[in-house]
């Protein structure tokens, strides 16, 4: 199935519902539809084929949305390029991936024009507002464009969008993913359009990262009306949220923070929203416990985690488990869970694996590993040393399994210290840190030490108003930790480093530790 059809199939039912807001400009499916039919037109004028690949380093937005529908139609590898590279990365990625037409909103032409030179494979580079110099208008050649009708018959395994991972520790890795990946876990979790009200999706996560690409998809398939955000910014998101009616959002662990402390959260109304998800990073036990307290009894919470290497999620911690209800054991067995991911999608199987291979029992940690019919088709020119005989592949995340299902993640196998011959898992200790009353958030990493081969140091940001000692934090773990895990050293810092969805940049705390050890 073509993905273009997510737009086509509802168009050709109910043309005249609304399904794309931004900013002022709103459009119906058929509208929509009209706009990806004429965009795929400027594609085929540009020369491109089908399976050549087009880019786009702009903010969200509808020409973003018809950009990528267009490319479907048209059977082309979409690339989504993360405006916050450097150039260098952005060449690698462009070049790599062999981009022949580039789109490029305005506030990223003079970057575009400084690296031009050594862009390889680009042909045309379009704006996706208007006219600039030295920038065609994607947008005023779509108006003129003659709507193109027939969608590309793409096979299955063909890749529908090349999506760069972080490159925090590397260089990024393209993750292809086919057009199958996408029907299938889009056609597997929402159903399809039938005219009715199913709500209103505010979508404030990038369109390069896989949350926001997936929201394209599965909104629009489903009938779910999508307010479109530029960029996430907490006083628009809260009041986009009262006058759209929105049901339906999808926030990282920093965004939900700066919501929190927006000083006009307890003025907005939030009496439509009724499902308001994370992911992206581990969610601070404190902020998760903050959210659940701050807004609306009728708000149901959902933590989802997964990997763009598996086409959004894996696992969901659902509203009812973020409901702390109930008897003292029943709230503290709620409370317990906050800490975990969740259960598996139905699509999805996992298993624990120890060091040499083996399934771990419940409650042991392992390395995380999942089997799901929407896989990626695997990396732009490197092979995937993740992928396991039996159809499994290993996450690279640590986690083990209670006996209730629910998975628990332990931080990334390449962050695991080794003290003594002991395996510690830094978010273990994180989470018992982030439930002292004092601390706000903490950051587990290894110093090398000639005794222990590792010992553990704890970075930690405090409250704001609070005190904590380091002899006071010490004993607040040792009271909750064996001895071998507890942090030797502790440092107050006033924040974490972080990437922009929120994951601690551990490698900059350990840059850091280098240098002052220096």
């Amino acid at each position: 199935m073509n993905t273009a059809n997510f737009v086509s199939i509802p168009a050709s039912v109910f043309p005249d519902q609304e399904i794309v807001v931004f900013g002022d400009k709103r459009f119906t499916y058929a509208q929509l539809h009209d706009r990806v039919c004429r965009t795929a037109t400027v594609y085929k004028d540009l020369g491109l084929k089908r399976r050549d690949v087009v880019a786009i380093i702009d903010t969200n937005s509808d020409v973003y949305v018809a950009a990528y529908y267009a490319a479907a139609k048209c059977g082309l590898t979409f690339l989504p390029l993360n405006y916050r590279a450097k150039d260098p990365e952005l060449e690698y990625m462009i070049n790599t991936a062999g981009a022949k037409v580039l789109l490029a909103g305005e506030r990223y032409h003079e970057q575009i024009r400084r690296i031009r030179p050594r862009l390889e494979t680009v042909a045309a580079v379009l704006t996706t507002g208007g006219p600039a110099v030295g920038f065609p208008s994607l947008p005023e050649h779509v108006e003129q464009a003659a709507p193109e009708e027939t969608d590309a018959e793409v096979e299955d395994d063909e890749v529908s969008v090349l999506m760069y991972t972080s490159g925090t520790t590397s260089l990024p890795k393209g993750v292809m993913l086919s057009f199958h990946d996408f029907t299938a876990y889009v056609t597997a979790n929402v159903e399809m359009a039938d005219g009715s009200d199913r709500g209103t999706a505010l979508v404030c996560v990038p369109f390069y990262h896989i949350a926001g690409m997936v929201a394209i998809m599965t909104n629009i398939w489903s009938g779910r009306r999508m307010i479109l955000m530029p960029q996430f910014e907490a006083r628009g998101w809260l009041n986009l949220v009262g006058r759209e009616r929105v049901t339906h959002a999808f926030v990282v662990p920093t965004m939900m923070k700066q919501l929190l402390d927006e000083p006009n959260f307890s003025k907005a109304d939030f009496s439509s929203l009724t499902n308001l998800a994370y992911g992206g990073a581990a969610m601070p036990l404190p902020v998760i416990r903050r959210a659940i307290a701050a807004f609306p009894k009728h708000v149901g919470f959902v933590n989802a985690y997964g990997q763009t290497e598996t086409t959004s999620s894996l696992t969901v911690l659902g509203p009812e488990d973020h409901r702390l209800e109930g008897d003292a054991a029943q709230v503290e067995l709620k409370l317990k869970r906050l800490s975990s991911i969740g259960r598996p999608l139905p699509d999805v199987e996992v298993k624990i694996v120890g060091e040499n291979a083996e399934v771990l029992p419940p409650e042991q940690v392992g390395e995380i590993c999942i089997r799901t019919p929407r896989v990626m088709k695997g990396y732009a020119g490197r092979g995937d040393e993740a992928m396991m005989a039996d159809g499994f592949r290993a996450t690279g995340d640590l986690g083990w399994i209670d006996r209730d299902g629910y998975i628990f993640f332990a931080g990334r196998k390449d962050d695991m210290i080794i003290r003594g011959g002991e395996n510690i898992a830094p978010a273990e200790i994180e989470a018992v840190l982030t439930s002292h009353p004092a601390v706000e958030e903490a950051a587990i990493i290894g110093v090398p030490s000639q005794e222990w081969g590792e010992t553990v140091k704890a970075f930690i940001v405090l409250q704001e108003g609070k005190q904590a000692t380091p002899k006071e934090l010490d004993a607040f773990c040792r009271a909750r930790l064996a001895s071998f895990k507890c942090p030797e050293t502790y440092e107050v810092v006033e924040s974490l480093p972080k990437n922009q969805l929120g994951k601690i940049l551990r490698n900059e705390l350990r840059a850091r530790q280098t240098a002052a050890s220096a």
